[in-house]
């Protein structure tokens, strides 16, 4: 007990007075259980590009002072970032929303400019997302512009023609664009596309030549499905990513609540049709979950604007659990909630094609793994958002609304933590409590493993914090504790943190403690429950928020946080 006793005095002063008070930049990292190695930071209202080690420190960064983000970054082995850019609303006075970009560009790690496209104007513009494929070439999601009668033509109710005004009502449907960029010379090459007028059906006009039961023609998109609203930004696609073993292409789609994927090994001629292709299917759908509603399927809604699917790959390897599956960001899941979610389509290699459910229904009908926060209530994006299997196996999460990114380990619990430090764009310093929903919000927060080919060569000495007037001791602190706070491998406990309830499973029946003991952080003793069997739960409800140990008699103790 004198050695609990001491302990306590010599942490108590570091967690209770600061890590419980930080508002911004790092908020928690567990050493022990946090997959290390270095954060792609790209926030909104503001141009830079930012580097972060996982104690949040800045490490490298690409400056740029007149632009915004568009929205996606990637950093690729060879060092070079390729960065979407835009300046929000100014960019395009024909087309704005969300997400609104205007070009992408290849830097160096130097920040020299080696490669652009401008793609914005009264007819198209990109936005969102990007993906680079292996051989280089960059593939860009683009809004292009059909009138009221290019969309009355081709069926769609005119009821339903409620745009933004600047062109009329109209649409802004998706394209997908793959540019070949010569960084030697500058120049841009389209080498293939597909865009979403060639694939629709509709049942509102039998005098159009697209007309058909939309239940019939699920691989075609209903020209006339809207489940949120009927805006000229009818489908909002906001996440590309690309299967090199399949040479397929997936897009989010969060206003018909879907994941599309398509066939890329069509030329263009074909991925115009519905025929050619290694599918066999041309640019039609091949795939698609999340609500089969949009193609009058029988089965359930399950994603609900989603955000950030892709396949699962990045760092990982072949033979890895998660290789291959699908995982996605389900923003209103629930009316003040979110969750994320892997899932496997079954595809058949064979066949070359995805298996269906015996209803018709394009397979999984259920998630493989699910994160909700408890209470649910607690995670929630109403847009933006992302979600990354890291290589031990933890999510890393961005709650892109809220500025807030944080991994947890396969029992949910949370293991590091960060909060983007910038409000419209600005720095914010360290203990300031005005951050508001949406003032330092982040389209995506992406992490590289230390061995990163990126890195190899580079130096990446800290230069400093985002934040203005940072806790520059707190991180160090952290790792100096890492071994005298770590959870005994002979006891579970989840969730931590916990609003309620905390559960304890011990393995080593053998040698069961005692007592269960909570103390706060001056030493007063708030619980004590008997160990009886190999589970335990001990109701927390009546505690106060804060952070508290958990003293097993045996082991050294345990902090929990109750909120």
């Amino acid at each position: 007990m004198k050695f609990f006793v001491t302990l306590i005095v010599l942490i108590t002063t570091f967690l209770y007075t600061t890590a419980q008070q930080h508002t911004v930049g790092l908020i928690t990292n567990n050493l022990a259980e946090s997959s290390d190695g270095y954060n792609l930071h790209y926030p909104h209202n503001q141009g830079n590009v930012y580097l972060l080690n996982n104690c949040g420190e800045i490490v490298h960064r690409w400056n740029d002072a007149s632009y915004k983000p568009g929205n996606g970054v990637q950093l690729k082995e060879n060092g070079l970032l390729y960065v979407t850019k835009g300046k929000n609303a100014l960019s395009n006075s024909f087309i704005h929303a969300g997400g609104g970009g205007e070009k992408v560009e290849i830097r160096n790690w130097d920040n020299e400019l080696l490669w652009e496209k401008v793609i914005n104007d009264s007819s198209e513009r990109m936005h969102h997302d990007i993906e680079v494929l292996p051989n280089g070439n960059i593939l860009a999601i683009v809004w292009e512009y059909k009138s009221d009668s290019d969309a009355i033509a081709a069926g769609r109710n005119p009821a339903k023609l409620t745009g933004n005004g600047a062109l009329g009502n109209g649409l802004w449907p998706e394209k997908i664009i793959e540019l070949h960029p010569d960084t030697a010379t500058g120049t841009t090459q389209v080498v293939w596309e597909w865009h979403v007028w060639d694939h629709l059906i509709q049942d509102f006009d039998p005098s159009k030549a697209n007309y058909g039961q939309v239940a019939n023609y699920p691989e075609r998109i209903d020209l006339n499905y809207t489940a949120y609203d009927s805006t000229a930004d009818w489908m909002h696609a906001n996440a590309i990513d690309y299967n090199p073993v399949y040479d397929q292409i997936m897009l989010c789609v969060p206003t018909f609540n879907e994941i599309w994927i398509i066939d890329h090994s069509t030329n263009t001629l074909d991925a115009a049709g519905h025929t050619g292709g290694l599918v066999g299917k041309g640019g039609d759908l091949i795939y698609r979950f999340g609500n089969p509603a949009a193609y009058r399927g029988n089965g359930a809604t399950t994603l609900f604007y989603p955000h950030d699917s892709h396949w699962v790959d990045l760092a990982l390897s072949s033979s890895h659990p998660e290789f291959g599956k699908i995982t996605v960001f389900n923003n209103k899941v629930g009316p003040d909630y979110s969750s994320v979610h892997t899932f496997s389509p079954v595809f058949d290699t064979y066949e070359w094609n995805y298996n269906l459910l015996p209803n018709g229904d394009w397979a999984p009908s259920n998630f493989d793994w699910t994160y909700t926060a408890n209470p649910p209530q607690s995670f929630y994006s109403s847009g933006l958002g992302a979600i990354q299997v890291l290589p031990n196996g933890n999510r890393l999460i961005n709650e892109g609304r809220e500025g807030r990114a944080f991994e947890i380990n396969e029992n949910g619990e949370i293991v590091w933590e960060y909060i983007n430090p910038l409000k419209v764009g600005n720095p914010v310093a360290q203990y300031d409590t005005t951050l508001t929903t949406a003032s330092n919000q982040q389209f995506r927060f992406s992490r590289y493993p230390l061995t990163y080919g990126a890195f190899t060569g580079k130096t990446l000495t800290p230069q400093g914090y985002i934040e203005l007037n940072p806790d520059t001791t707190f991180c160090a602190a952290l790792a100096n504790l890492t071994d005298d706070l770590k959870i005994p491998t002979s006891i579970i406990i989840y969730p931590n943190p916990t609003s309620n309830l905390l559960n304890l499973e011990f393995s080593d029946l053998s040698n069961l403690p005692e007592y269960i003991e909570i103390y706060d952080c001056l030493g007063k003793l708030f619980n004590k429950t008997k160990v009886t069997e190999k589970v335990l739960q001990i109701d927390v409800s009546g505690i106060a928020s804060g952070l508290y140990y958990l003293h097993d008699g045996q082991n050294q103790p345990v902090i929990i946080s109750k909120y």
